[in-house]
């Protein structure tokens, strides 16, 4: 196996969809609702999600760009991005939270969101969405919206393709040597 595709754009349209009606069932006060993508493809998707909830329910939630690079336990490893600026609607005191990602693997990617969201506040309740789950964790650490669970084996790679970063849309599943950059 290269490279499979596991969602084209119109699936992946699907899954989103179905995510924000999760969410707003969940949250039915969505001024108090702060959706925050982690940097790099979940920013898209908690844009995304944001104007579906709009178009739904008439009151865009507000939305939050958050860059995890420092707090990260793997920063000597050398594959690390440079970093970006966080980016809040305001102090997340008291707000309901929904960090956004595209893939959640092992868990350390929101084990280090966790951490660096305190600098901005103590949330009243913090949730987790992923578009792909692929399992395999290290820590204990569950999507509470989960747009697809994918099984994988732990070498190969899930590469998710967002219009607003790739130029493209779709979910790939690759094999270790057939990874495709970012």
């Amino acid at each position: 196996m290269s490279k499979v595709e596991i969602l084209n754009a119109e699936h992946l349209a699907r899954l989103i969809n179905r995510l924000a009606s999760e969410i707003g069932a969940d949250h039915p006060h969505l001024e108090q609702l702060a959706l925050i993508g982690i940097r790099t493809r979940g920013v898209p998707l908690a844009y995304r999600l944001r104007d579906q909830l709009a178009a739904r329910f008439g009151i865009p939630p507000q939305v939050g760009e958050l860059d995890i690079t420092f707090f990260r336990d793997d920063l000597g490893s050398g594959r690390l991005r440079t970093p970006d600026r966080s980016e809040m609607p305001r102090d997340l005191t008291g707000k309901e939270v929904v960090l956004v990602d595209d893939v959640i693997f092992r868990g350390r990617t929101i084990r280090a969101a966790l951490e660096a969201l305190n600098h901005f506040g103590r949330p009243e309740r913090v949730r987790l969405a992923v578009l792909i789950d692929r399992g395999h964790r290290q820590f204990p650490i569950q999507p509470d919206y989960c747009g697809q669970q994918l099984p994988t084996e732990p070498k190969q790679i899930v590469r998710v393709h967002l219009q607003e970063v790739d130029g493209e849309e779709g979910v790939l599943l690759c094999a270790p040597d057939q990874e495709s950059p970012r």
